[in-house]
């Protein structure tokens, strides 16, 4: 099978200067999210190009993030193992069973969740993610919960660890497309 993109996002940063460009595609292995963040933040300018490669039912198999952040070259590789996750090859503590990734410095990766939960008919989803909060080389563990709304396009958002609680809005693909002050954006679909 050969990849065959669904959707493009394109994001606009509300909480500083930045953006994010997202490509979605079915792949041979399920689906590949592709990636190139450009943002500005109190490390300086930072050039970001990311995969997220999952499953045929939105669980992540592995990430890799690479670019330029202040001139240092950032090189980062997540796998989900066996239901453990390694970083550049170490293993991260606290990650069993762990099914998802979520990159901070992207709405992206909020898709996997979006779209397990848009595809089966329960009301809420609670799920953990391997939280890579950038730009700590590390992954830690980050509880969630995405519930339906009554909206059609509207979830409410929950991360245990930071007690933040928000309403995210989203396109039919599982692209966020309003993530209140901090992401706002469109999606373009293909065929």
């Amino acid at each position: 099978m050969t990849e065959r993109v669904v959707a493009t996002a394109h994001w606009r940063a509300l909480d500083r200067a930045g953006e994010d460009k997202c490509r979605l595609s079915h792949a041979a292995h399920g689906w590949l999210l592709v990636g190139h963040a450009r943002f500005r933040d109190e490390g300086g300018f930072a050039a970001l190009d990311y995969v997220v490669r999952c499953d045929e039912q939105w669980h992540t198999l592995s990430a890799d993030i690479a670019g330029v952040h202040d001139d240092r070259e950032v090189r980062l590789h997540a796998l989900r193992d066996n239901g453990s996750w390694l970083l550049n090859e170490a293993e991260q503590p606290g990650l069993d069973g762990v099914a998802d990734i979520d990159l901070s410095f992207t709405p992206a990766t909020n898709l996997m969740p979006l779209r397990r939960l848009l595809e089966g008919r329960d009301t809420s989803l609670q799920t953990s993610a391997a939280w890579l909060r950038y730009p700590e080389p590390a992954l830690t563990r980050l509880d969630q919960t995405y519930a339906r709304t009554g909206q059609p396009d509207v979830m409410s958002y929950f991360a245990d660890q930071t007690d933040f609680a928000t309403q995210l809005s989203f396109d039919q693909t599982g692209f966020v497309t309003l993530y209140p002050e901090l992401w706002e954006g469109e999606v373009t679909h293909e065929g």
